[in-house]
């Protein structure tokens, strides 16, 4: 199933059709979008689709979507892909290390960038991003995809200048300034892959592609992600993991490429679909 937030609506997704929620269930379900990543009404929605007559379907313009979470905490992983510990020069590391990343930073799969002029060191980091479905703490990884509402394409956009300001290197903040981690732009449940652990992430700068590698070769799985963190936090639907990114990021590159007013980024996750965020001047 294929869900979305449509002119601030959730809606499930046909090819290019989409079902209002709330009015196909004759407003039995708010029109909210926490509707989306809530594994409880899922069997519902697709009860809901399977008996919509077809003038319910509508024909919809894809940059009248918004973001398909919203997240009471979103937690990024860093060095998660193999190939990116191996072009940092960084051993594989033996436990994962997280991040924050403040709600408020979450965007839509069309909205725009905002890099103000002073920021001249803005990375860009395509992502595959887990949407959790249900509360759970101490989540046994062979129960772990059961929890988990669908999956997304998202960016990890960070000021690499503040990240690795001295005397202190630092995360979360770097990585939470308005609008840098745009998601989206459908919320796709686990059933629709032949392979969740298997899926394919790519990136591209104006028409340079810039990254692209498959889950596959995550050093932490989503179920062994998901199983770790929540020993330590319990997670809530809504919840974001940003799961890791292949290598080829800006601050890797030769030369360096960062991100400044007028170019685009474009997101793909295979199975999900592609984001386009303009990046623009504060």
């Amino acid at each position: 199933m294929k869900l979305a937030q449509l002119a601030g609506r959730p809606v499930v997704v046909r090819d290019d059709l989409a079902l209002d929620i709330a009015d196909a269930s004759k407003g039995a379900i708010e029109p909210r979008l926490e509707v989306l990543a809530d594994l409880s009404r899922h069997d519902e929605l697709r009860t809901l689709a399977e008996r919509a007559a077809e003038p319910d379907w509508k024909p919809f313009d894809p940059r009248d979507l918004g973001r398909v979470a919203k997240p009471y905490k979103a937690i990024g992983v860093a060095l998660n892909y193999r190939a990116h510990a191996e072009e940092s020069g960084i051993p594989v590391p033996d436990e994962p290390s997280v991040f924050a990343k403040f709600a408020s930073s979450v965007v839509g799969p069309y909205d725009s960038v905002v890099v103000e002029p002073q920021y001249d060191k803005i990375d860009f980091e395509a992502e595959l991003v887990v949407v959790m479905g249900r509360t759970g703490k101490n989540i046994a990884e062979a129960d772990a995809w059961s929890y988990v509402a669908g999956v997304t394409a998202g960016q990890d956009i960070s000021d690499r200048r503040e990240q690795w300001r001295k005397p202190i290197n630092q995360f979360t903040l770097p990585k939470s300034y308005d609008t840098f981690s745009p998601i989206g732009p459908y919320l796709v449940t686990v059933d629709e892959f032949a392979d969740p652990d298997d899926i394919e992430v790519a990136g591209w700068v104006d028409e340079l592609e810039v990254q692209r590698g498959r889950t596959s070769d995550l050093i932490f799985s989503v179920p062994a992600l998901i199983a770790w963190l929540s020993k330590r936090v319990t997670f809530e639907p809504g919840d974001l993991i940003f799961t890791g990114t292949p290598a080829g990021c800006g601050v890797r590159r030769t030369p360096r490429l960062y991100l400044n007013d007028g170019k685009v980024l474009r997101t793909e996750v295979t199975g999900v679909g592609t984001m386009i965020n303009p990046v623009v001047a504060g």
